[in-house]
């Protein structure tokens, strides 16, 4: 048995010790990626001098380490792919692409990953992709320190930014992501994680995941976009400590939840969306410690939303905090800090004596004609306010937080 593990690590470090590198550059011996690729072994490193290079789908079937020098660019001519990967235990780092080809029919992409294992892509720039990086079935990689960007003004000529399909334990960190459709999709992707990403200004989301479980994003990003994040029918998803800001329009949100089971949404910021959290279909969720300031709504609950709990929340300036659909309610909003709260509280303990219900008729009636949302400001509205919070008609009468702060949750 020790003579069987002495021999496997002497060949593993004559293996290393015997590992090339290879220079490419306009005035080298070898002036083309694929030339190189043709020549290195297993385990080499190829080093892409500053130059431009022609590469229309070159395939990475080996296991490399690509690097890029300042100022090395790939172009691909729009012609279709640029680079693919079909090998595990691939690393590509510091190169410029350009020029990925666009199509209607064909998901082209300047670095498509397929079916590969242990895989790292970092410090790349990508100007004007159909889609940036696209990964399929692959699992174990690292998608890191990137810039994927595009100018693109309509969803039904762009791609992603960075793309995930049937993967599992990717982890997609520090990485911008701009001028797409969306800036990070993830569809049937389990065990993965989206960290300190910053994505904005994309056409439909600044991260858009479906049917994937036991995910998390934490600490990214979302602003100017479409709409900021839409998960679907997905379950055990953490999503902690993000920012949504500035997703404004007729249809657009900070964050959508459709059919989520199990799910934490803890200490995220919703700044001036024009719906903080808009919740279909959604139960057993765990809403602490966010911060909802200055949306229009700030929390949209549709139908069939049922066991979940908000607590230790702060709902401040915002035009609408609860709005909600039905009669029927199985919620809990017990805890949280209200900026509308006019109740006392004697004891001094934060918590207010009186109970606050912060679901108004006018967030109703703007859900059924939202023309009447030019009365928001007026004494009109303050009247009928009242009259449903005496003795609650419309809106769901036990939908209450018994335990409201008097205070501002840190």
């Amino acid at each position: 048995m020790r003579l069987s593990i002495v021999i496997i690590l002497l060949f593993f470090i004559n293996h290393i010790g015997n590992t090339s590198v290879w220079n490419i550059c306009p005035s080298c011996q070898l002036k083309s990626l694929e030339e190189a690729l043709d020549r290195a072994e297993p385990m080499d490193t190829i080093r892409v001098q500053k130059g431009l290079y022609e590469c229309v789908d070159i395939e990475i079937n080996k296991p490399v380490v690509i690097i890029g020098d300042e100022g090395a660019v790939i172009d691909g001519l729009e012609k279709g792919y640029v680079l693919k990967i079909l090998s595990d235990s691939v690393t590509i780092s510091g190169l410029k692409i350009i020029n990925a080809g666009k199509s209607y029919t064909k998901d082209f992409a300047a670095i498509y990953v397929y079916r590969a294992n242990h895989f790292t892509l970092s410090n790349l720039e990508i100007i004007n992709p159909f889609f940036g990086i696209l990964l399929e079935k692959s699992k174990n990689g690292n998608v890191h320190h990137n810039k994927v960007y595009g100018v693109s003004q309509r969803e039904d000529d762009s791609g992603n930014g960075i793309h995930l399909w049937h993967c599992s334990n990717v982890i997609i960190e520090q990485n911008e992501v701009y001028g797409l459709r969306d800036g990070i999709y993830l569809e049937f992707v389990d065990d993965s994680k989206v960290m300190n990403n910053y994505t904005h200004d994309n056409i439909r989301y600044g991260l858009h995941f479906m049917f994937s479980n036991r995910d998390e994003y934490v600490e990214n990003i979302f602003e100017n976009n479409g709409a900021g994040v839409a998960v679907m029918f997905s379950k055990f998803i953490l999503m902690k400590e993000n920012t949504f800001t500035h997703n404004w329009g007729t249809a657009s949100y900070g964050l959508l939840l459709k059919e989520i089971y199990d799910a934490e949404v803890i200490d995220n910021s919703f700044t001036e969306n024009t719906i903080g959290i808009f919740i279909d279909g959604s139960t057993r969720i765990n809403y602490t410690e966010n911060l909802f300031e200055q949306n229009g709504w700030a929390v949209k609950v549709s139908g069939g939303c049922y066991t979940n709990k908000f607590f230790k929340n702060n709902f401040i300036g915002n035009s609408f905090d609860i709005s909600y659909n039905a009669k029927m309610n199985d919620n809990t909003f017990d805890g949280n800090y209200w900026s509308d709260y006019t109740g006392y509280d004697l004891d001094k303990d934060g918590i207010g004596d009186v109970p606050y219900r912060p679901v108004k008729l006018f967030s109703y009636i703007v859900n059924k004609t939202p023309e009447t949302i030019i009365l928001l400001r007026s004494l009109f509205v303050d009247i009928i306010n009242f009259s449903e919070k005496v003795s609650p008609v419309f809106t769901p009468d036990n939908l209450i937080d018994n335990q409201p702060s008097t205070f501002i949750f840190q």
